[in-house]
C-alpha cells in the first residue's frame, strides 16, 4: 500500500487560466482541491496575455445582436484543423464553450464582452467576418487588494503600458490612434498607478487588473473564497501510476518531495515546452529558437515528459502558435507583433530586400510563413520591418514607441533600431543591396498610393482591416513609404507557445499510446495537443479551449453531469 503525505480529490498542476478554472469547478462541487505551480509567480502564460477567448454561440454574443450557430463553428474549425484531430474533440469545444463562459461569469468576478473581431479566415465556410466569437475580458471590477497580487505574473511588455501598467483594449486603441484629448487617458492611468500609496512603495504591481491579469485574478479571488491552496515553487516531479491508473503525483514543496494522492484525478495544466530548447529541436525544428517564444519561463514540458513516462501518447509536437516577434536583447522572450504589420506605411522584407507575404495576415499565418521561408531560404530570421518618418510619428513598431523621441528610447531598443536619411543608406545598415530594397519600396508605393497590393492583397480580407488605420483611405492598411528619415526594426519567426502535447479525448482524458484513456489523468491548454491542430481559426483559440477543457475535465473527474 502506498504511503501518501497529503490527499485531495483533485490535484491541478499549473496556475494559468485552464488550471485555475478547473480547480474552481471542482471546488464549487465540494471537492478538496490543491493547485501546484513550479514558478515563484502564478498565472502562467494566461496572465501575460490579452486573455481573449474564442467562444461560438455565446450569451454574450447574443446580447450584442449576433446569432451564431455551433454547427457552423464546427465546420469552420474542422476544415482548418489537422486531420488527426478527432471530430469529437472539436465538437466538445464548440458545444461546451458557451456553457463554460456562462458558468465562469456566474461563479467568479470575471466578465467578458463579445467583440466585433473577425475570424482569422472569415471568408471560409462557417467563418464570421463580423466577429463576436472572440470575447475580451473587462477589467476587474475593483482594485485587487488580496496579498496574492505580489506574486501575480506581470502582463507581457506587448500587452501593457511600459511593461507594468495594465491597460484594456479601449485604452490600447486610444494610445495607438491618439484621438483628441488622448493624453487625458494617459494621465488618468499614470495617476491611478503612481498614487496607489502606500502599496507603491513596496511593489511595482498594478492593482487595476485588465486582460490576462483580470482573468486569472478574478479566478484566484473566487478560489480564495473556497479556501483552495495554491503552492508556489512546487514543481511536479512525476506522476504516480498503479495498474494503469494515475493515483497522484510527487510534488517538490518547500525543499522536499511530497506524495500527493488525488482521489478523483490529476489535471495537467502546466503549459507546453516553449522554453525547452532541447525539446524544440527534437520536435519542432521549424520553431527551434526558445528565446523567441513569448511563453513563460516555466513552460519547459515537464508534465508532457511525465505523461510520456507512464505511457501517454503525444500528438502534433511539431506545432506551435506561430507568430512574428520583436526581440529586445536581454529580455527573456519575444514580444508578439500583432497590429504594427497591418498599419499603413510599413512593410516586411527578407534579407534580400524582398516582400514575401501579406504583412496584415493573422500573426499565426505570418509566423508560419516566416518560419517556412527561413527553413527554405535562410533569409527571414530576422525579417526587417521597414517604415518611414510618417509611420514613426504615428504608430509603434514593437518596443519603439511613437511620441517618445529616438534618443529617449531604451538603450536596448536604440541598439536594434536602424535609421537613415535614404532608403539606400538604410539598406546598407541592414546588410542588403540598396537597389533591391529601393525596387521593392518603389513597387509597393506605386500601388499603395491607389490602395492596392496586387502582390499579396494586403487589406483585402476582413481580418486585415481589423488593425488598419480607419482614417486612411481607400485601404486602411496601405500608405506610401517616402518620407525620410527611414527606419528598420528586426522581426523574428517565433511563437506564443507550443501547441502539441499529450493526446486527449473529448473529455480531456489523457490517452495512452494505443489511444485508450489513462484513468485519473487529464490535460488541458498547451499541456494537451490542441484541437485546432496546426491552425489558428480566430483570436482566443488558445485560452478559449484551455478554459473549456478545464471546465470539462473537472466535471468529468467528479462525475458531474447536470
Amino acid at each position: 500500500m502506498s504511503v501518501w503525505d497529503k490527499e485531495v480529490d483533485i490535484l491541478v498542476v499549473g496556475s494559468g487560466g485552464g488550471g485555475l478554472l478547473s480547480a474552481l469547478v471542482a471546488a464549487n462541487n465540494k471537492a478538496e482541491v490543491l493547485i501546484v505551480e513550479k514558478e515563484k509567480l502564478w498565472g502562467g502564460t494566461s496572465a501575460t496575455s490579452g486573455a481573449g477567448i474564442w467562444i461560438p454561440n455565446s450569451d454574450n454574443a447574443k446580447a450584442e445582436g449576433f446569432e451564431d450557430n455551433s454547427e457552423e463553428a464546427f465546420q469552420y474549425v474542422r476544415a482548418l484543423s489537422a486531420d488527426n484531430v478527432p471530430d469529437e474533440n472539436i465538437r466538445a469545444y464548440v458545444e461546451n464553450g458557451a456553457d463554460m463562459l456562462r458558468w465562469m461569469q456566474a461563479n467568479a468576478p470575471v466578465q467578458y464582452i463579445a467583440f466585433p473581431y473577425p475570424d482569422y479566415h472569415a471568408e471560409n465556410p462557417g467563418g464570421s467576418p463580423t466577429g463576436y466569437r472572440t470575447h475580451l475580458p473587462l477589467p476587474l471590477g475593483k482594485k485587487y487588494t488580496d496579498p496574492s497580487i505580489r506574486t501575480l505574473r506581470h502582463p507581457s511588455a506587448a500587452a501593457s503600458l511600459f511593461g507594468y501598467i495594465n491597460w484594456d483594449i479601449g485604452e490600447a486603441y486610444t494610445f495607438l490612434f491618439r484621438p483628441k484629448f488622448w493624453w487625458m487617458t494617459l494621465a488618468k492611468m499614470l495617476a491611478n498607478y503612481w498614487l496607489d500609496w502606500p502599496f507603491r512603495f513596496t511593489s511595482d504591481k498594478d492593482r487595476r487588473l485588465t486582460q490576462g491579469n483580470a482573468l486569472v485574478g478574478g479566478l484566484r479571488l473566487a478560489l480564495n473564497e473556497k479556501n483552495v491552496p495554491l503552492w508556489l515553487q512546487s514543481p511536479m516531479q512525476e506522476l504516480i501510476e498503479t495498474k494503469g491508473k494515475v493515483e497522484g503525483a510527487v510534488i517538490n514543496h518547500q525543499g522536499r518531495n511530497i506524495r500527493v494522492k488525488a482521489r478523483k484525478g490529476v489535471i495537467l495544466a502546466a503549459g507546453g515546452f516553449d522554453k525547452n530548447q532541447k525539446m524544440r529541436e527534437e520536435n519542432a525544428p521549424l520553431y527551434r529558437n526558445a528565446i523567441y517564444s513569448g511563453g513563460t519561463s516555466g513552460n519547459t514540458g515537464d508534465s508532457i515528459v511525465a505523461g510520456k513516462a507512464i505511457g501517454a501518447g503525444t500528438m502534433n509536437m511539431q506545432s506551435t502558435w506561430a507568430a512574428p516577434v520583436w526581440y529586445v536583447p536581454g529580455e527573456v522572450g519575444g514580444r508578439l507583433c500583432t497590429m504594427e504589420r497591418a498599419l499603413p506605411g510599413g512593410i516586411m522584407v527578407n534579407q534580400k530586400g524582398e516582400r514575401y507575404l501579406n504583412e496584415a495576415a493573422s500573426y499565426h499565418i505570418t509566423g508560419q510563413k516566416m518560419a517556412q521561408r527561413e527553413a527554405e531560404h535562410g533569409d527571414a530570421s530576422p525579417t526587417w520591418f521597414v517604415f518611414d518618418a510618417d509611420y514613426r510619428r504615428k504608430y509603434p513598431a514593437g518596443p519603439l514607441l511613437p511620441v517618445i523621441p529616438d534618443w529617449f528610447q531604451e538603450g536596448a531598443v536604440q541598439a536594434i533600431m536602424k535609421k537613415a536619411k535614404t532608403i539606400g543608406e538604410l539598406a546598407e545598415q541592414i546588410g542588403m543591396e540598396p537597389a533591391a530594397l529601393d525596387t521593392t519600396i518603389s513597387r509597393f508605393n506605386e500601388y499603395a498610393a491607389k490602395g492596392e497590393d496586387p502582390d499579396f492583397h494586403r487589406g483585402d480580407a476582413a481580418y486585415d482591416k481589423m488593425y488598419g488605420d480607419p482614417s486612411v483611405t481607400p485601404n486602411p492598411c496601405l500608405a506610401t513609404i517616402d518620407k525620410g528619415p527611414f527606419y528598420a526594426m528586426p522581426i523574428y519567426p517565433g511563437d506564443i507557445g507550443t501547441n502539441g502535447g499529450l493526446q486527449t479525448d473529448a473529455r480531456a482524458r489523457v490517452l495512452n499510446e494505443k489511444g485508450k484513456p489513462i484513468a485519473g489523468l487529464y490535460a488541458v491548454g498547451n499541456n494537451a495537443a490542441s484541437s485546432m491542430g496546426e491552425s489558428y481559426p480566430g483570436a482566443g483559440v488558445t485560452i478559449g479551449p484551455a478554459l473549456t477543457f478545464g471546465y470539462i475535465a473537472a466535471r468529468d473527474a467528479l462525475g458531474v453531469n447536470d
